[in-house]
């Protein structure tokens, strides 16, 4: 009996132990290596990839002589050529240059107009904070690869018009968040104390409003990189995005669409880093979610 006894106290420890542990949120591990992998090669592209994107390292004599050589049979190109003789593998890695460049300007265009809109529309409110929603809605109506559309069409296909493109659609998601979460941080007692003692609202919004806000931002951010990246990417695939020897992974997507049979990997490379990185950074973006949200942490 005391033998019993003893082995149902310690498989109770051990149950209790793996709950514990099963409980904490680990790092999703293989979000964040693919992630790391776009950082790295977008910093360093120069140096990482073997030829030059563009293939001007090389007289097009030589370059004629290599088209559409299929991958894993030559150190030099390991991932194969496309049709002019450029090294897939060199482009590639300037084209996740590409997309980190405009993902990184666009959503941080679009996080500073948002947070501010969205913390002057939940503090202020009145007239102004409706203002600023019925845009919002307005925005949030089109979708965004229709307005991003119009937009470049209006203002010539090119990296810069990519950019405000995006920015100018993004900004209205994080608006709406951040008011959400601005209308409840207003009501707690720290805002109510500090506008009684006689702080300016500016002071308020910066210092007490907006740390409540922050968490939100990082989490809708990793959310909408991999739409930033789709939409590049669909614009170049339609012809609308970057000019065509430029290196970008929708661009190489488009030069492979009529090869899909005699040079698979044309498309197949670039299709496959498009998916990776937009299932990273929505993987990573639910982990930083439910890491961040104290609800989910006590469940």
């Amino acid at each position: 009996m005391a033998l019993a006894t003893a082995t149902n106290t310690s498989l109770g420890r051990v149950a209790l132990l793996w709950r514990r542990r099963s409980g904490v949120r680990r790092l999703p591990m293989i979000p964040i290596v693919v992630v790391l992998a776009l950082a790295v090669s977008a910093i360093f592209a120069d140096v990482l990839s073997p030829h030059d994107p563009r293939g001007k390292d090389e007289a097009l004599r030589i370059r004629t002589q290599k088209t559409l050589q299929a991958p894993f049979q030559s150190w030099d190109n390991p991932l194969g050529t496309d049709r002019t003789g450029r090294d897939v593998l060199s482009r590639m890695i300037h084209g996740a240059r590409t997309s980190a460049v405009i993902s990184v300007i666009a959503l941080g265009s679009g996080v500073l107009v948002g947070a501010v809109l969205g913390l002057i529309a939940g503090y202020r409110g009145g007239w102004l904070g409706a203002v600023i929603m019925r845009l919002v809605d307005t925005v949030l109506a089109f979708p965004l690869i229709l307005v991003a559309l119009l937009i470049i069409v209006v203002l010539e296909p090119g990296i810069h018009s990519i950019i405000i493109a995006i920015a100018a659609t993004t900004w209205a998601r994080f608006a709406r968040q951040v008011r959400g979460d601005v209308l409840v941080a207003k009501e707690q007692g720290f805002v109510t104390l500090a506008i009684i003692a006689g702080v300016p609202e500016a002071t308020i919004i910066w210092r007490h409003i907006f740390p409540n806000v922050v968490n939100t931002l990082l989490v809708v951010v990793s959310l909408q990189v991999g739409q930033v990246i789709l939409t590049e990417a669909s614009l170049s695939y339609l012809g609308l995005g970057l000019p065509p020897d430029e290196p970008a992974w929708g661009i190489m997507v488009s030069e492979g669409r009529n090869f899909v049979i005699s040079a698979w990997w044309l498309a197949l490379f670039p299709g496959v880093a498009i998916t990776l990185v937009v299932l990273a950074f929505n993987f990573f973006g639910d982990w930083l979610r439910d890491t961040l949200d104290p609800k989910l942490r006590r469940a």
